[in-house]
C-alpha cells in the first residue's frame, strides 16, 4: 500500500481528497494520525505560499507524499478580504464569529455589489519529485444577508450560488464536490498527479 498524507485535521476536507484515490492501492492518512505534529505557521503572503509551507513541513517530517491546501474567501467590496486570513478573520478558526464579522463589514452594501469568490490552491509535494504539483480552483457567488443551510462549514452558509438558488451549505456533498473551489481543484489534481508523481 502506498501512503499519502493529507495535511489537515479537518475530516470533512480529508474526505473530499480521499475519493480520488483507489483505497485498494493507497492508504490515506491525515494529521489526525499524527497528533504530536505541531501546527505549521501559515505566514505566507498567498494561498500557494501557505499551502507549500504545510506540504513541505509534513513531507519532510514523515518522508511521504503530502497534499496541502490553502483556501479562502475573497470579497470584492472588501478589496479581496478576508483572503489568506479567512479562517482567522475574527479570531482563531471560529466559523460563527467569522460569519458575523463578514456580515457586519458588508452592512448596507446592496446584493449586486456583494460579489465574491472562494479560491483553493492545492500543493502536492513528494520526496522523489523535484517540483511540487500546484493546482487552483475557484467558484464565484454572492455573500447572502444571513446564514442558510447546515451542510457546509466555514463561510458556506453565507456563500450564495445564483445559478443554483442556494447557499453552499444548502447543497449536497456530491453537488459541492462538483462545483466548489476545492472540488474543482481536486478534479485538476486527480487528472494531473498520475503523470507527475514518482514512486
Amino acid at each position: 500500500m502506498r501512503e499519502i498524507i493529507i495535511a489537515t485535521k479537518n475530516p470533512n476536507k480529508a474526505r473530499e481528497f480521499e475519493r480520488i484515490f483507489d483505497k485498494s492501492e493507497f492508504e490515506i492518512k491525515t494529521l489526525l494520525d499524527f497528533p504530536e505534529f505541531p501546527d505549521v505557521r501559515e505566514n505566507g503572503q498567498s494561498f500557494e505560499e501557505n499551502a507549500k509551507l504545510k506540504a513541505h513541513a509534513v513531507m519532510q517530517k514523515f518522508n511521504l507524499p503530502t497534499i496541502a491546501d490553502d483556501s479562502g474567501l475573497q470579497v470584492d467590496a472588501l478589496f479581496g478580504q478576508p483572503g489568506i486570513y479567512s479562517a482567522r478573520y475574527a479570531g482563531d478558526h471560529n466559523d460563527a464569529a467569522n460569519n458575523a464579522k463578514l456580515l457586519s463589514e458588508l452592512g448596507g452594501i446592496p446584493m449586486e455589489k456583494r460579489t465574491a469568490r472562494f479560491v483553493s490552491t492545492l500543493v502536492f509535494s513528494n520526496p522523489k519529485n523535484d517540483e511540487d504539483l500546484v493546482v487552483e480552483g475557484e467558484v464565484k457567488g454572492l455573500i447572502w444577508t444571513l446564514p442558510e443551510g447546515d451542510n457546509g462549514f466555514g463561510y458556506d452558509p453565507l456563500f450564495y450560488l445564483p445559478e443554483m438558488g442556494k447557499t453552499m451549505a444548502q447543497i449536497s456533498m456530491d453537488e459541492k464536490n462538483q462545483i466548489s473551489h476545492r472540488g474543482r481543484a481536486i478534479q485538476k489534481l486527480e487528472k494531473a498527479y498520475p503523470d507527475w508523481i514518482i514512486w
